[in-house]
């Protein structure tokens, strides 16, 4: 994402933060000095930690007085942020990509053998950390970790289709990334010990948000700049991937030419074209408005929590998530 998250208006958001930073780093601490290196290359980079951050204000939406998170739910926070990680080592090398969060990616650096090994042990711990807080938890993050790769597979199986539609690409980010962002929460809640109406909405949020999550991403491949991602632009339409903003895009007057374009491998020249023809066509103002509407749902099902500085934090993120996709439209 282009702007920071506004978590840090919890009082404690902080300083559980910073808590919780320390945890990350000592869970992937290996007996061999090499391996602890690699895992935590993308740790030291770092990151808005908005999964762990989605846990602990979750865990803390039936405080109405600021306390900090436990050990409990700050591990389970290092867990889903460890699988999130772990992930990413995965999706680069898949993508071949050479930059991350503004640093040389782990395949780019160590190759893609080691960055396999490193995700799945980040994987591997994450399971560790999940299991001594119950079997719920456990058994919740490696089903998690399931639809992870089922939505990472149906976005596979659609490169280069010029006839995807939405339906399917949604079904793809619902997998890759809202499963994860839902479970945050609920890992948070569980934890957290609040009541379980309580942990249905906040699991509810986290989809929500991860689905609005997941198209303004997209939206930004489109329309931000290498710097402001903290990694090459525009790389989902050389990989194939036709994202909402595009899909929206080949059905407007700009859609032949767009598909003219798309629909195999093409050069560079040829993907500044297509992010022309996208950011000129009525696509990314569908996309935005549909991820509004995620994020509208999102903060919906918070009305059924208490006001606490813990629920008003989450309500933030949904509200900021829209606008950070729409600064760079300004």
């Amino acid at each position: 994402m282009v702007v920071a998250s506004p978590l840090s208006v919890l009082p404690t958001m902080a300083g559980d933060l910073a808590r919780l930073e320390e945890h990350l780093r000592a869970a992937v601490v290996a007996d061999d000095s090499y391996l602890t290196e690699i895992a935590s290359h993308l740790i030291e980079a770092g990151g808005k930690r908005v999964r762990p951050g989605f846990s602990i204000a979750s865990a803390g939406t039936r405080h109405t007085d600021a306390i900090g998170a436990s050990h409990e739910v700050l591990m389970g926070g290092v867990a889903v942020e460890l699988v999130h990680i772990g992930s990413l080592y995965h999706d680069d090398v898949m993508d071949e990509a050479e930059m991350r969060r503004n640093a040389v990616s782990v395949n780019a650096r160590w190759g893609n053998l080691k960055a396999i090994l490193a995700g799945d042990f980040l994987l591997a711990r994450a399971s560790e950390i999940a299991a001594g807080l119950g079997t719920e938890v456990a058994g919740l993050l490696a089903a998690t970790i399931g639809q992870l790769c089922e939505g990472q597979i149906l976005e596979l199986r659609d490169t280069y289709n010029l006839d995807r539609t939405e339906a399917d690409y949604e079904r793809s980010i619902a997998g890759k990334t809202a499963s994860l962002l839902a479970t945050a929460c609920r890992v948070g809640g569980i934890v957290g010990e609040i009541p379980r109406p309580d942990i249905e909405a906040v699991t509810e949020f986290g989809h929500a948000y991860g689905m609005a999550f997941q198209i303004v991403d997209d939206i930004l491949d489109v329309v931000a700049t290498d710097e402001q991602l903290g990694k090459p632009a525009g790389n989902d339409l050389l990989e194939g991937v036709y994202t909402l903003p595009v899909l929206r895009a080949m059905h407007t007057n700009v859609g032949d030419e767009l598909r003219s374009l798309l629909g195999g491998e093409i050069s560079l020249e040829a993907r500044e074209r297509a992010r022309e023809l996208v950011r000129s066509s009525s696509g990314i103002g569908e996309a935005l408005d549909s991820a509004r509407s995620w994020a509208d749902k999102a903060g919906a099902v918070l009305t059924s929590l208490p006001d606490s500085a813990s629920t008003t934090a989450l309500l933030a993120a949904a509200d900021h998530l829209v606008r950070s996709a729409a600064d760079p439209l300004a």
